[in-house]
């Protein structure tokens, strides 16, 4: 299966290849990046090759996963973000994570939306969740700007999250979301 691509104003999202290694590794190996991800430790290289590769076959066994988020205007990676299984759930999540000189600059919104209108879309999928640490303030502003409510609280992950969702229902969606 050939992953899609997406464009948005100011990104593509295009699948990875083994050559973005050196790049996702600016990103997870990154402490701040990774505070609120993963138990809150950087990866190692080897982790972050093995993440990799695991996110390229994901797309082959389930038509959907990561893409590499490009910044259009310097073609530089900047981070992660798409549709993957939320942990021991038939869930889909929308997840990712972002360099730190990519913050603040409305990215990992634009990101998102783009990955929930490829889950509605596309995939024709239901609904679609989210899960944040509570302290992480950013990620939970960015899941309430692409019209995600909070359901409750869950433990995923090995740790006590908030849990968002959001359907294609929902006006706000078909307004953002839907609107690619």
């Amino acid at each position: 299966m050939s992953i899609p691509e997406i464009e948005t104003a100011r990104l593509r999202l295009r699948g990875f290849t083994p050559d973005d290694l050196d790049a996702l590794c600016q990103v997870f190996g990154d402490p701040e990046v990774m505070k609120y991800i993963s138990g809150g430790e950087p990866r190692t290289r080897e982790a972050t090759e093995e993440g990799l590769l695991r996110s390229i076959e994901g797309w082959r066994k389930r038509g959907f996963g990561l893409w590499a988020v490009v910044e259009k205007e310097t073609g530089e990676l900047i981070g992660y973000c798409g549709l993957i299984s939320l942990e021991d759930t038939p869930e889909i999540e929308v997840a990712y994570g972002l360099m730190r000189s990519a913050w603040g600059k409305g990215f990992a919104a634009e990101a998102a939306r783009a990955s929930l209108g490829y889950g509605f879309n596309e995939l024709k999928l239901e609904r679609i969740v989210a899960v944040v640490n509570p302290e992480n303030a950013a990620s939970r502003r960015v899941l309430e700007k692409l019209g995600m409510k909070y359901a409750k609280n869950a433990r995923h992950y090995g740790a006590d999250l908030m849990y968002y969702e959001i359907s294609p229902l929902n006006p706000t969606t078909h307004s953002r979301a839907g609107a690619l």
